[in-house]
């Protein structure tokens, strides 16, 4: 895919964004901060005076409320790439805004990290080799570096590790949910890039979700279809790993195709528990019984999948049910007549017979 620019005999003014802030720090916040920001930036570059703008101006300019546009500017204030400059000090919300050079700050927080300088306050925890070492110790942190090198189809290099490390610290993360933010970012998004897996992490991190359910009940939220993937692989209490490429097309199919709900799935998932090894491929043996036998909903399972089993057991009462008596039952042998020792002098007389009449 190609993308072009075309240009044009008028100008009509441009805005340059730099790059660091798109590739780094814009998938981090929701459309609304990012909207402020630009709008922002871009009053800023313009550099009318004869344009009078603040935060309101900008609330009504993008239709949003006021507080939205305050929260924005905490929000980036807070990753520390704006500067706040109050102008009333009795009034909080009386400042401009100071865009930060991005170039600047990076060269800044990174190449001074080389010679030994004082390590950038929004970093409070670096990775060394010593912690590396001990972290591969711990299977949890073990497993998560394994998991990450399928997801990532490759093995993580060293400083890959160190960084990953260091996201769970600074941000207070679950293994499982760094696992996660890379599945998302790769499998969903469609992006390997570290840098974009870091700012789905400090995304998470901005909305509260620091573990694996506050993760669920985001993604119900915002994207269902991996939140169906995680809820189903939770319930069937498959934890230390995600959904391969044919496991999601299996669950895929099972709403796009069977149309079938989540509640139905997961009742699926509950009758597969009474397996000693349940599975994706066993809830789809049962989910296609249920499809072909036209069950669509979680109230229709008792009526239409248990027939089979009523017309086994109504077989099994008939089989064990007392024989209707007729002229073989009623027979009465003539055994009961007699005593064992008339019994057997009958069967000696019978014997001598028998053997005399062969001598004749």
């Amino acid at each position: 895919m190609n993308f072009i620019l075309e240009t044009t005999e008028i100008d009509l003014g441009d805005t340059p964004i730099e790059n660091i802030f798109i590739n780094d720090f814009m998938p981090m916040a929701n459309g609304t901060f990012v909207k402020v920001y630009l709008l922002g930036y871009k009053y800023a570059h313009d550099r009318d005076n004869k344009i009078s703008v603040d935060n309101n101006t900008i609330a009504k300019h993008l239709n949003i409320p006021l507080t939205d546009v305050l929260s924005a500017w905490d929000f980036w204030e807070e990753k520390g790439i704006i500067e706040k400059i109050y102008t009333d000090e009795s009034n909080r919300f009386e400042y401009k805004v100071k865009f930060l050079n991005l170039k600047q700050l990076y060269i800044k927080n990174n190449y001074k990290l080389l010679s030994n300088q004082e390590q950038p306050d929004y970093r409070t925890y670096s990775c060394t080799v010593e912690d590396l070492i001990d972290a591969n110790q711990i299977p949890a942190i073990n497993r998560m570096f394994n998991n990450i090198d399928y997801i990532m189809r490759r093995q993580l290099v060293p400083n890959e590790k160190k960084r990953i490390l260091e996201w769970i610290y600074n941000y207070n993360m679950n293994p499982d949910l760094i696992e996660r933010a890379f599945f998302y970012g790769i499998e969903k998004k469609g992006r390997r890039n570290f840098n974009y897996i870091g700012g789905i992490i400090r995304n998470w991190y901005d909305q509260g979700i620091t573990n694996v359910e506050a993760l669920q009940e985001y993604l119900k939220q915002n994207d269902e279809k991996y939140f169906r993937y995680e809820r189903i692989m939770r319930y069937l209490g498959i934890v230390n790993r995600l959904p391969t490429e044919s496991e999601k097309k299996v669950m895929d199919k099972w709403f796009e195709n069977y149309g079938f709900s989540l509640d139905l799935v997961l009742r699926a998932c509950e009758n597969s528990k009474k397996t000693s090894n349940p599975s994706i491929s066993y809830i789809d043996g049962i989910l296609t019984s249920w499809y072909e036998k036209g069950i669509k909903s979680v109230e229709e399972i008792e009526e239409k999948d248990k027939l089979p089993e009523r017309m086994e057991k109504d077989k099994i009462k008939i089989s064990t049910k007392k024989a209707v008596p007729n002229k073989f039952h009623n027979f009465q042998q003539r055994t009961q007549k007699y005593t064992a020792e008339e019994l057997e002098e009958i069967a000696r007389r019978k014997r001598e017979e028998y053997y005399f009449k062969q001598k004749e």
